[in-house]
């Protein structure tokens, strides 16, 4: 009995850039076109956080989703460009309520220009968006990027909610971060398979990868705050627990703790304690808080490709699959 072949690994992060290459080429020479503004300091700006670069994810994810299903061209490229303004504006903002000095290994806008600055920059990226959006001249793209922003400005708030908060559950903070991160991610493939034509069904399939791999991406995230090498992570590790935010490494340990610990971990939540990452890593060590983040995130990584199943296997579906397996085997 002949051995079945085995199916070729899925391409990595590394190879999916390569394949997206020339496509991103086009989003990133249209971002940088349409970032152009005569408010030499909105330039200053713009060019800052957009210079410091990062994988370009989102943006990506568009047109690899819209390729995957046949689509493609300028099209998907204005929509990756208004992807990536939204989630750039996002960061602006964010720093800001973080009081974040350092991102991607470089000092944020708001160490360097100010908070006013950064945040009224975040306003015209986001307005800028919306001009983007109305050229597209397409009612269901700008209804789901109008819910889009508006679900993740709730979730900001949410986040705010839970700051310096011990009593955060993982329920709670699922909420924060599907709204935070998922949503866009599950924008950018449900559109990019939208401006492809595919049927509603399509459409929810891609929506529901992308929404998966979001949860994915940032459960994965936040075990790197607390396990990453700081210089490869490109911001200061323990920032989370500084801010007063409860992740899921150190929900599951307060989850389980005894009630000595829990009233101490309570305690360094409340106070935003930095200092005390020593006690709380030993927490999270004693309380399995790592393995089981991983796990989680695993499980949604697990979801993503499996809404994929059915669609044609193309190398741009391949790529979309090997997101999935990249977005908890990073390191940064």
């Amino acid at each position: 009995m002949s051995a079945q072949p085995t199916a070729p690994a899925l391409p990595g992060i590394a190879d999916i850039q390569a394949l997206a290459a020339g496509e991103m080429a086009a989003v990133n020479a249209l971002i940088r076109g349409r970032l152009a503004s005569d408010v030499l300091l909105i330039n200053q700006i713009s060019e800052h956080i957009i210079a410091a670069g990062g994988k370009r994810l989102r943006p990506m994810l568009v047109v690899l989703a819209a390729r995957a299903l046949g689509g493609g061209g300028p099209r998907a490229h204005q929509l990756a460009a208004i992807i990536e303004f939204i989630h750039t504006s996002t960061l602006l903002h964010d720093d800001v309520v973080d009081e974040s000095d350092l991102r991607r290994g470089r000092k944020t806008a708001n160490a360097l220009w100010g908070n006013a600055a950064s945040v009224l920059v975040g306003d015209f990226l986001y307005s800028r968006s919306f001009q983007l959006m109305v050229e597209l001249d397409a009612m269901p793209v700008m209804q789901v990027l109008a819910d889009t922003t508006n679900r993740i400005a709730e979730g900001e708030v949410l986040q705010l909610l839970h700051v310096h908060n011990p009593d955060t559950d993982e329920a709670a903070y699922l909420r924060v971060i599907e709204r935070k991160t998922a949503v866009l991610f599950a924008a950018a493939t449900r559109l990019g398979a939208l401006l492809a034509g595919a049927d509603a069904a399509t459409q929810l399939k891609l929506h529901d990868y992308g929404l998966n791999l979001g949860l994915a991406f940032q459960i994965a995230d936040d075990v790197l705050d607390y396990t990453a090498d700081a210089e490869a992570l490109g911001k200061n590790l323990g920032d989370d627990l500084a801010e007063g935010k409860a992740t899921l490494p150190l929900i599951h340990a307060m989850a389980n703790a005894d009630d000595a610990s829990r009233a101490r971990l309570r305690e360094i939540i409340e106070t935003g304690d930095a200092g005390a990452m020593p006690e709380v890593l030993a927490a999270i060590g004693q309380s399995g808080g790592i393995g089981y983040s991983q796990q989680r995130a695993a499980h949604y990584a697990a979801l993503a490709e499996a809404a994929l199943d059915g669609l044609p296997d193309t190398d741009w579906l391949r790529a979309l699959r090997g997101l999935a397996h990249y977005s908890v085997a990073r390191n940064h």
